[in-house]
């Protein structure tokens, strides 16, 4: 639990906090597109070195990306491992039913480079984003849906809030796992069903602690007058800087150079 590290906000000074917001978001969505748009070594190895660069300027230490990483490695590997074993082609390594392509290979560096790079340049927006920037940031982007009598600003508020309270409903289950050992509580010895049936401890104070957060949370919601996002102000403008038009011409730059790099480069998959 303690190295799951989704919704956290890691303050520093580094040119990636200081980014606009919106930029963040909208550049975060480019290079996952992007990433899943490489097909070949060099451009794959482009947008590798473009996250790399990012998490290095972040000034987030290292061991933070790791934790966020640590999570999903057992993902990574099996997806790696399937896509190595059933590759299609010639095999150059074959043992009864499983058998080795260069195909196969291949496909499981993509695959693991690709959820790699996704899982950090994910980190890297919670980690230099505030959850009210992060909120001002959605509604303004999503500002253009109140056409359809969309409430952007509820939607917003809720997808913030989600994702601030994670941190703290994973410290809340480590603290009740910790008070369930203490009380003799068994949870790593059994087979699957005991496993399973010794969580139940576990998740009904959960959900009991949850609800009770989120009705405090919204009785102090009322109790500031908050009505939604008709006739509120901000107290913080967002407005775009030098540092984030610089940001977005390299976004521009790095869309051309993969989207090159594809057409012109003949190494394929």
């Amino acid at each position: 639990m303690r190295d799951i590290t989704l919704g956290q906000y890691f303050p520093a000074d580094s040119v990636i906090h200081r980014l606009d917001p919106r930029v963040k978001i909208l550049s975060l969505i480019a290079y996952i597109i992007l990433v899943f748009c490489t097909f070949n070594y060099v451009s794959l190895a482009l947008m590798a070195a473009v996250v790399l660069m990012i998490v290095i300027l972040s000034k987030v230490p290292l061991k933070m990306y790791l934790k966020s990483l640590k999570v999903i490695i057992v993902i990574v590997i099996i997806t790696s491992l399937l896509n190595l074993f059933y590759g299609t082609g010639e095999p150059i390594f074959q043992w009864g039913f499983i058998k080795v392509t260069w195909a196969g290979i291949h496909n499981a560096v993509f695959v693991c480079v690709r959820i790699v790079c996704l899982i950090l340049c994910s980190s890297v927006l919670t980690f230099t984003t505030s959850p009210t920037d992060l909120t001002d940031a959605l509604e303004r982007l999503m500002k253009p849906l109140t056409i359809f009598h969309v409430k952007v600003h509820e939607i917003a508020m809720m997808m913030t809030i989600a994702l601030r309270f994670v941190p703290t409903l994973l410290e809340e289950t480590d603290k009740i796992m910790a008070a369930q050992k203490a009380r003799g509580a068994d949870m790593e010895s059994g087979n699957l069903i005991t496993r399973v049936k010794a969580l139940v401890p576990i998740l009904v104070p959960l959900f009991v602690s949850a609800f009770r957060r989120a009705y405090e949370l919204a009785v102090a919601m009322e109790c500031r007058c908050y009505r939604g996002g008709e006739g509120r102000t901000r107290m913080k403008q967002l407005h775009l800087a030098t540092r984030d038009y610089l940001s977005i011409v390299f976004t521009l730059l790095v869309i051309a150079g993969v989207v090159l790099l594809n057409v012109f480069v003949n190494i394929t998959v």
